[in-house]
């Protein structure tokens, strides 16, 4: 069942400050599937306006830094991070650059050693196994996919093709129109998410004219949660999980059953190696 929309859907409202970021593409003259004008993806005047702002342009190269260290897994301290300059500033900084690593590549900055403030970018999904989120540029693609789970999640945990479209086209990202990160958007997302497993995508049944939906894949229940797709999207409106309680009681479900079936399988497990063992002991008892 689609959850009461009135509170929750607002989730999504601050997300659209992610335009500025993810309509960067590698042809921005290319045509649209859609037809729309080429002038609608374009970054707002205040997002062009913000690469004025030294603290924007130093989180920018704080980013290109991070993302660097990411693809030569090297690690790094607080004080590779710090530029003089700006040290006073250097929390604000830092804040926007881990901000937007999250929100595009799925990357969470985390300090992993207090004791000599060592930090480590850390991945929302597990990339390791290669495919489409890691991609030709070396550099994950997980911010949108957890951008999409979101949207199928917040629509009842089915969205239709238009719904994933108008979220997307609010962000800058058109289908036949390459993007710099993610390539062609719809071949991205309805065919290499799709093969992955990460996204499902089928006919509504009994529809006419056919139309079609995206709901998570096997390979996203395994990898990720409610919870933490939810705290994804509270994060970029300055808020928590809590503050969309429809969501978060799904989410909370969605942990308990989880945990559950997590306790019975290491039940399972340990039951069957209990029969097994004497199952043997019975078998050496007789020689």
């Amino acid at each position: 069942m689609p959850h009461d929309q009135n509170g929750d859907l607002q989730v999504f409202e601050n997300l659209n400050k992610a335009q500025g970021i993810y309509c960067r593409r590698s042809d921005e003259g290319g045509n649209s599937q859609n037809g729309e004008d080429p002038s609608i993806s374009q970054a707002p005047a205040s997002t062009k306006s913000s690469h004025r702002d030294p603290l924007t342009k130093r989180a920018g190269l704080l980013e290109q830094f991070l993302l660097y260290k990411y693809k030569m897994k090297q690690p790094f301290t607080k004080h590779d991070l710090i530029n003089r300059k700006y040290k006073q500033q250097f929390p604000e900084i830092l804040r926007r650059a881990a901000e937007r690593m999250e929100l595009v590549f799925g990357l969470e900055l985390k300090e992993t050693n207090p004791s000599n403030n060592s930090y480590e970018l850390i991945s929302q999904l597990d990339v390791s196994k290669g495919g489409s989120l890691c991609g030709g540029t070396g550099l994950p693609k997980t911010g949108l996919l957890m951008t999409l789970l979101g949207v199928i999640f917040v629509n009842g945990n089915r969205a239709t093709e238009k719904d994933i479209w108008e979220f997307l086209n609010a962000l800058g990202i058109y289908a036949g129109r390459s993007h710099l990160l993610f390539g062609e958007p719809r071949k991205f997302i309805t065919k290499d998410l799709v093969q992955d497993k990460y996204l499902e995508y089928r006919q509504v049944p009994n529809s006419d004219p056919p139309c079609y939906e995206f709901l998570w894949g096997p390979r996203a229940q395994a990898e990720t949660t409610k919870m933490k797709v939810l705290d994804f999207m509270a994060k970029y409106n300055d808020t928590v999980p809590s503050s969309f309680p429809a969501l978060y009681e799904e989410a909370l479900r969605d942990e308990e059953e989880r945990a559950g079936a997590k306790v019975a399988a290491t039940a399972s497990s340990t039951l069957t190696a209990s029969a097994s063992s004497r199952a043997k002991s019975s078998r050496f008892s007789r020689i």
